[in-house]
């Protein structure tokens, strides 16, 4: 970046384009943000584009490297922006937040919620609140202390009421979740009893056309609340490659509901290819005798587009 300054300085072209290409030939996600960030500043605008080419193709591996904590506001603005980032935006949520604290940092404020909503700016109203579920929005920006009371009211009515009240929030989803969140069933009907083996359970799947997997339900304890820790994996069945995994957890509250366990982002499934979706639970505390094991019974799914899909196990 030294030389491309002293070549933009001194009005040297040839020297000039081969920092430009020698930066692009060696972008990658872990250093796009910081690309990004001087070819803003020396006005590379095709440089730039390149730069947010790679973060919306690689959104979560961009926004956990070092440098994107280091970015000016206005370029996080630009990235909030766009329609085209692959991540949820539960997930860009938690990294705006990281930005925030380390912005905080640098203007040498106390890292508080005021602070951190102060710094943001007009980031904040960028985050796409409605395209969370209930679910994420609840365990993250409800409890994050950056949104006020009213807007967090507001924005639980627009999940759980019809019709929805306005929010002052963008709507529009981004590349990744565009369509509408279906789910496809295991079984018609399942008896009142399971249990768990401790063996992976495994469902073999193809689909007719284009699709973002975010996740599955499973199934916890009748016996009363318990919690459990999950691996949940999609594999290339062919291939015997993992397209996508997440080490988590849930706690179940004893009904015969099945509990939702996301991904970290969706995992595009292909039509005709041949897929894996598993499942490994462990008990934190075992206490549950039950004997048929029935883990998986729904998948959560994104389509590209309007219309129908169907799948064979």
């Amino acid at each position: 970046m030294t030389t491309l300054y002293t070549a933009k300085k001194y009005a040297v072209p040839a020297l000039e384009a081969h920092c430009v290409d020698f930066l692009t030939k060696h972008l990658r996600a872990d250093n796009a943000f910081m690309l990004l960030t001087q070819a803003r500043l020396f006005d590379e605008p095709q440089l730039a584009s390149l730069c947010l080419d790679t973060i919306d193709k690689s959104t979560m591996d961009a926004i956990s490297a070092e440098g994107f904590t280091d970015i000016d506001i206005d370029t996080l603005c630009a990235v909030l922006e766009r329609d085209t980032l692959s991540i949820r935006e539960s997930r860009l949520f938690g990294a705006v937040v990281r930005w925030a604290e380390a912005e905080c940092q640098r203007q040498q404020l106390p890292v508080t919620f005021g602070n951190k909503q102060k710094v943001l700016g007009r980031a904040l109203s960028l985050i796409r609140f409605p395209l969370m579920t209930i679910e994420e929005f609840a365990a993250g920006p409800a409890q994050s202390g950056i949104l006020s009371d009213r807007e967090v009211v507001n924005l639980f009515l627009h999940f759980t009421v019809n019709p929805k009240p306005k929010v002052d929030y963008i709507d529009r989803p981004r590349c990744c979740l565009r369509g509408k969140e279906c789910s496809i069933n295991r079984f018609q009907q399942v008896e009142s009893r399971w249990g768990y083996s401790g063996t992976s359970d495994r469902i073999r799947f193809t689909v007719n056309r284009r699709i973002s997997i975010v996740g599955f339900g499973l199934y916890g304890s009748i016996h009363g609340p318990t919690d459990y820790q999950v691996n949940i994996q999609i594999i290339d069945y062919e291939k015997n490659q993992t397209l996508g995994q997440n080490d988590t957890g849930f706690s179940c509250d004893g009904t015969a509901s099945t509990f939702r366990v996301m991904f970290k982002e969706p995992i595009e499934i292909l039509p005709t290819v041949c897929y894996t979706a598993c499942a490994t639970l462990k008990v934190r505390m075992p206490n549950s005798p039950e004997e048929n094991t029935v883990l998986m019974q729904e998948m959560f799914f994104y389509l590209s587009s309007d219309g129908k899909v169907s799948s064979r196990s």
